[in-house]
């Protein structure tokens, strides 16, 4: 039987009509039918009866469940129930009337650092800006809501016409709309946002719930692949099993057989263009999951009690690089370690890290050692400030990791004998276009500057970025416009590739001259 199906088309035809701007042409033809038919008395008739008209046609038209839910009290949107339920009517109507949609999925990238260096009212203007200006990039009929603290997602009303690349297109706008910047105190903030979706036909099932997942999936292979990405659902896309639970089983043996090692980010100078260092960053390689990335799992590890145990690998793997680049005849400075404050209470640090140099025959200035500001700004206990102390005693370069999100103040900086500060990535982005940016970034450079401190900066993804970083006096830059992180094996191809292009390549620095 097509009779359901033929109506409803009928009504999604009719509807639009009814309720919407092209009946207002008829509206005199109306009225003074109805006078020149019948009078005074057909006039009050229809003018009494039209908008009854239009009041019943737009009940007739709407989507159940779709304006009457419980909303977001941050952003005004729906929430997760509205949402299933809209999508799962969506996905109906779609089939009914041989229609095209899609689920999209967006997420904030570093949002609960956000909120960490800037507090939650932050977090929530972020959000309830994020909010408007997706629901700005959309049509009026288009569904939006928000999952959670940093997730949002729309499903498109049915259309006749929408193809892989207008989706592309519409999460392009999305996500360019989301990283405009955001005035916070007066300061430009710039948030990135990585976005998954799934066109209704391409989902794997039949019901609005494989939809849904499928979309969950493109997500998290847009996550994986760094911030500010897109993905689009694809059949080849491995389903990730389990969840949180499942890696609390696995952490500890996957940190034993060699399945959580390093991969190495490049960090070159932005006056020769040379290798300076890598920066050694956690991946898992899940037998079932695939690659994971710290976002995923270092939560994981750290409520199992093994954040100790992970810094101990970390290092291990760093310094054997150090020594295979070595034994390569490459010149590779030294290598970035993560020590995170689980780690540097352990009152035995500073042994351990000289015995494992004098293992493997290194000096301490091949070893930086990265410490987040918020462990400064959050008035270190004596033992962190010991070790860390005694870091720099024994040698080692001390590298303070994402300046400027944790308030940590001079004196600090000077007590622990800080050699570089890591400028934040959140400084950094879109710097090359926003003069507000630059003159944080100038500020900061000068600062470092007359206290004699080398500087990096972080999440450089652009030629602009980097050339005006350069300009501005910063000494060293790193990121996805660098070089991706990588395994060790394929960082020696990388170097020989990186070590040809300058050879041909002008100088990119601050002497012109």
């Amino acid at each position: 039987m097509r009779i359901k199906p033929s109506l409803t088309r009928i009504r999604h035809a009719i509807v639009p009509v009814l309720t919407g701007p092209p009946i207002l042409a008829f509206l005199p033809a109306i009225t003074l039918g109805a006078f020149w038919l019948g009078g005074e008395i057909a006039l009050l008739l229809a003018s009494l009866g039209l908008p009854l008209m239009f009041a019943f046609a737009g009940a007739f038209g709407k989507w159940p469940a779709t304006y009457q839910v419980p909303r977001d009290s941050v952003t005004g949107l729906m929430l997760r129930d509205g949402f299933e339920s809209a999508a799962t009517h969506i996905h109906a109507m779609a089939a009914e009337t041989d229609r095209k949609s899609a689920c999209f999925l967006i997420e904030l990238d570093d949002y609960a650092e956000l909120v960490e260096h800037h507090g939650q009212t932050a977090g929530d203007l972020v959000a309830q800006r994020s909010g408007e200006r997706i629901l700005a990039a959309l049509r009026n009929n288009d569904v939006v809501a928000r999952l959670g603290d940093k997730r949002f997602a729309v499903c498109l009303a049915p259309v006749p016409q929408l193809d892989l690349e207008l989706c592309i297109q519409l999460a392009g706008r999305m996500q360019s709309a989301v990283e405009d910047p955001i005035s916070l105190n007066g300061v430009a903030v710039y948030v990135s946002c990585s976005i998954g979706f799934c066109q209704n036909r391409r989902a794997p099932g039949h019901s609005a719930s494989d939809w849904l997942d499928a979309a969950n999936v493109a997500l998290a292979a847009a996550q994986g692949a760094g911030p500010s990405s897109i993905r689009a659902y694809a059949p080849d896309m491995e389903r990730k099993p389990g969840g949180a639970s499942e890696l609390r089983d696995e952490v500890q043996a996957a940190l034993e057989n060699g399945q959580i090692q390093p991969w190495y980010q490049p960090q070159i100078s932005t006056d020769t263009g040379k290798v300076t260092g890598f920066e050694a960053l956690a991946r898992w390689n899940h037998p079932a999951r695939g690659l994971l990335t710290p976002n995923v799992f270092l939560p994981v590890i750290e409520e199992a009690g093994l954040m100790e145990r992970l810094g101990q690998v970390m290092l291990y793997h760093a310094l054997t690089a150090i020594k295979a680049w070595d034994s390569a005849g490459v010149d590779v400075p030294r290598v970035g370690v993560n020590f995170a404050s689980d780690e540097l209470r352990n009152p035995g640090l500073v042994e351990r890290v000289q015995w494992e140099l004098d293992r493997f025959d290194l000096t301490p200035d091949r070893l930086s050692v990265e410490i987040l500001e918020t462990v400064f700004s959050n008035t270190p206990d004596d033992v962190i400030t010991r070790n860390i102390a005694g870091l720099g005693k024994l040698g080692c370069r001390i590298d303070l990791d994402d300046f400027g999100t944790g308030h940590a103040s001079i004196a600090s900086i000077r007590r622990f004998d800080i050699s570089r500060i890591k400028i934040d990535r959140s400084f950094v982005m879109k710097a090359d276009r926003d003069p507000e940016q630059q003159r944080m970034i100038a500020a900061i450079l000068t600062m470092a500057e007359r206290l004699e401190l080398e500087t990096l900066a972080e999440g450089v993804e652009t030629v602009g970025e980097h050339a005006l970083l350069a300009q501005l006096g910063c000494d060293h830059v790193q990121g996805f416009g660098i070089g991706k992180p990588m395994p060790f094996d394929q960082t020696l191809d990388w170097i020989a590739h990186h070590d040809a292009k300058l050879q041909d390549a002008p100088r990119i620095g601050r002497e012109t001259g």
